[in-house]
């Protein structure tokens, strides 16, 4: 059973061989069953076939804003976080004197962003484009086909990222000057963070 958007408004649900007999052009908004989103309707295979669409590679036209990025690196930063706190409590049982506690809680802070440069880098990557931050908030990065970067690239768009934190963050206030909401490392690994549709 397939929804479509008609002159803006959802209508159906219709079976497939119905939508034969409605106007649908490739770009027709369509959902069906278990999809959190529209998709056009160039992008199912069974209408390409029904209605002699070919798929048409697009460029994204939903970017996500800085708020959302934001929250996304905070959620990420928390469970890294967390999971370094667990460990230096596990170690702790090791170590008794309070000043040696202090000294190795202290020594290893640096490996918090450098796990957040990693993690970031491969789940980014990943088929699912996406650290859990941008998971949770159903952004994710992308090429500007919006298909899936490489590790390589992913490793300069979170490298790159010195780029926008050295002169005060301004790097990173430039997605709000940027049509594409892009920051400075997005620019300098030419990626996009996008968002899913909305209808």
């Amino acid at each position: 059973m397939y929804t479509v958007v008609i002159n803006g408004k959802p209508k159906g649900p219709y079976e497939l061989n119905q939508l034969a007999e409605l106007n649908i052009v490739p770009g027709t908004f369509v959902k069906k069953p278990g999809m959190d989103d529209y998709k056009e309707a160039h992008e199912f295979p069974e209408l390409r076939e029904l209605l002699g669409f070919t798929f048409q590679q697009t460029a994204p036209q939903y970017f996500a804003s800085f708020d959302q990025r934001l929250l996304a690196s905070v959620i990420d930063y928390f469970f890294i976080t967390l999971f370094y706190i667990s460990l230096i409590l596990i170690c702790f049982i090791f170590v008794t004197g309070q000043t040696e506690r202090i000294t190795l809680f202290l020594s290893f802070l640096p490996a918090i962003p450098l796990a957040k440069f990693f993690y970031g880098s491969i789940a980014e990557a990943s088929s699912r484009q996406a650290t859990l931050g941008k998971r949770l908030l159903n952004i994710r990065v992308t090429d500007q086909l919006g298909n899936r970067i490489s590790l390589g690239v992913s490793f300069i768009r979170n490298l790159s990222k010195i780029l926008s934190v050295i002169p005060l963050f301004f790097g990173y206030l430039y997605s709000f000057l940027n049509r594409k909401q892009q920051c400075w490392h997005d620019i300098a690994a030419n990626t996009l963070v996008i968002k899913d549709r909305l209808i």
